[in-house]
Parts: C-alpha cells; structure tokens; sequence
C-alpha cells in the first residue's frame, strides 16, 4: 500500500509540485517573520557584544541599556582602572533618541567617546574616520545609503550639527542604530561633561566576572556591575519585549496560514484520490492500511514542502539583505523544528478527515455505473 502511495503521489509530477510548493511558502512566511525578530532582537545588542568586555558598572538600579539611563561620576572609571584584578576600563556616555540625518529622525543608541577609549568605538568602518572629534559624528553605512548623507555632510543631534567623518558597518537596526560621537560633544547636551554612564571592565587573567564584581561593589559606592552575559541577556529580554507584540502577532498570522495551507492541501490530495481509495477498500485492504497510506502521502507532501522552505531560507532570506540592506535577517533551525511541530500534525489530521470519507463509501458502488 506504501508502494502505492509513492507511485501515485510521484504519477502527478505538477500537482506534487505545485502542492509542495504552496506548503513550502507557507512555511517561508513564517520563517520570515520569525527571522526578522530575531535579526532585530541580535542587532539591539550588538554593541554590547562586540565591547567583549567582562563586566559592565553602571548607575546603581540599573541593568540594562535600552531605554535606559544611567550616570557615573569620571572618577569612578579611574578608580575602578585602578583596582588589583583590573587590566583596563573603557567608559562611554550615552543617550537614546532620535538624530536628524537627511531631514529624517533614526532613533539611534548615542555612543560618546574620548579618544583613550578608542576600544568603544565603532568595530567596523566602511569608509572615513573611527573615532570623532568634537563636531563630529560616525553614522551607520546603510543610514548614509538610504539618506543620501555622505562623508563631509551635516546631520543634527538636538540642536547641534555635526559633520560626517565616518561611515560604520554592522551598526543599524530598524528600531535603533548607533551612532558615535564625542564625549565632550554629548556631554554638553546631556550636561554630564565629567560623567560616564557605562564603564566597561576588562579583568586580568585568571580572574572571572562575579570576583571583579564582588571587588568592584566593595569598592565604588553606588553603582551596579553586572558580567557581560546577565548584562546583554537583560538587555536583549527589554528589547524583545518593546518588539515582541507587533511581531508575535504577524507570527500568528503567518502560522495560521501556513496551517490553512498545509491543511487544504492534505485534505484535496487525499480527496483527489477519493476514488482509487475507495478501489483499493474494494479490493480488500483494510481501513488501517488506507489510512496509514493516505496519512504517508501527506506526510511527505509536507516534508518536502519542509525541506523546500529551508532551501528557500537558506537562499533568498540570505540574499534579500543585500538588496534590502535596512533589513535584518537571522535564520536558525529552531524556527523550521517550530512550524515542522505544528504542520505535521495539521496535515495528518486534514488527512484523517478526508479519509473518513472514503472508508464510509460502500466498495461496491465504485464498480457501479
């Protein structure tokens, strides 16, 4: 009867196809969906991971920088430079809100720096300078691109203009890139000339986080230090959380048409098939074995609708952001396992109910007529 199943499923190579098809962009909708959420949920703490550092100090009562606010005393990051297991610090101010780049605001992660901190600058350049000076600002490339805004060009901050000197890579997010400007020139919006607000700390070999942590809250009053991992994994639960209900709610959706989908079609492929069903009953196989081999021909429609999706993924999903550079994309095999754990099931059941059609027709009356 298995036999059967694949010969007839394969007898109509467009139908296969096109089935299979139908099920594996099904499957890509969610995918995509899933991908950008977690494409954007990666690129809000990017600059977190790309400091490496070991520990993060901050304001006490704070844990996270994402729409956050924190402030530190200059002489706190010199003091903590200075402790036994230190190897070195490097501290930034920061700021969160919108930068007129081009006549249009880009909520932006604000990132002041001092030139003995190089290490907090950018990670990436495309073209232009790293580290800016005072009047000057590194925007994200893919902003320069969809703006029009190149090196040498004016963007605003508040009401400060300041002059393009570089163009970074790996730094945009649709919800919030970043951007880097100096110190003193963030400092004087934010009236915190001689403040920090994250210091990061770099700790001596041999030396693990939670003991640089416990060393550094006996010693600094006032302040939160947090490993690097508690630190990005806060971080990255705030920002999920912002994005999760537009998302989640586009996840659904997608999900439950990929299920119509995945179900229509097990239901009209074993419905097509209505009648060599009802034959083969006809010819004494057993309701169990119709079943079992009507139940395997949707199962492998989906799988290869599946398997179609993940190819698809792999392909266009990768190459879109090359022509869509403002869009973050990350495939990983968890979101197939996901829709994999609900078509399965859908197309069975699609399955079953066509069936129950058939093995209610009396056999004889295919031979009638």
């Amino acid at each position: 009867m298995l036999y059967w199943s694949l010969k007839t499923l394969f007898s109509e190579p467009v139908r296969l196809i096109v089935s299979a098809l139908a099920v594996s962009v099904s499957f890509l909708l969610v995918v995509f969906f899933s991908a950008v959420f977690e494409g954007e949920s990666d690129k809000m703490v990017i600059y977190l991971e790309k400091m490496q550092a070991d520990v993060w100090v901050m304001q006490k009562g704070v844990s996270n920088m994402h729409m956050a606010s924190s402030m530190l005393w200059d002489w706190k990051a010199d003091k903590i430079a200075k402790l036994p297991f230190v190897k070195e610090v490097s501290s930034i101010l920061y700021f969160n809100g919108p930068v007129k780049i081009g006549g249009k605001d880009w909520f932006s992660y604000i990132i002041g720096i001092k030139p003995q901190y190089q290490r907090a600058g950018p990670w990436k350049i495309a073209k232009g300078k790293r580290i800016p000076g005072v009047g000057e600002v590194v925007i994200p490339e893919v902003i320069s691109q969809l703006s029009g805004v190149q090196i040498g060009d004016e963007i605003t901050l508040v009401d400060r203009p300041l002059r393009v000197i570089g163009l970074s890579r790996d730094t945009f997010s649709m919800a919030s890139s970043v951007v880097f400007v100096s110190h003193e020139d963030l400092g004087e919006l934010v009236k915190g000339r001689d403040q920090y607000s994250y210091i990061m700390v770099y700790a001596n070999p041999g030396i693990s986080s939670q003991d640089l942590i416990k060393h550094i809250k006996n010693e600094v009053d006032k302040v939160n230090a947090l490993s690097s991992e508690d630190f990005i994994n806060s971080d990255r639960t705030l920002a999920m959380q912002m994005g999760a209900e537009i998302i989640s709610m586009m996840t659904i959706i997608g999900t439950l048409l990929a299920t119509l989908i995945v179900a229509f079609t097990a239901y009209s492929l074993i419905n097509h098939k209505q009648q060599e069903l009802a034959v083969a009953k006809a010819l004494g196989f057993s309701d169990g074995k119709i079943y079992i081999a009507s139940l395997f021909q949707s199962v492998v429609i989906t799988a290869i609708g599946l398997v179609l999706s993940i190819v698809l993924a792999y392909t266009i999903l990768s190459w879109l952001p090359t022509v869509i550079p403002q869009v973050n994309l990350v495939v990983r095999p968890h979101q197939f396992i996901s829709i994999a754990s609900i078509a399965l099931p859908i197309a069975v059941f699609a399955s079953f109910a066509a069936v129950r059609t058939v093995i209610k027709v009396d056999p004889m009356t295919v031979f009638k007529g």
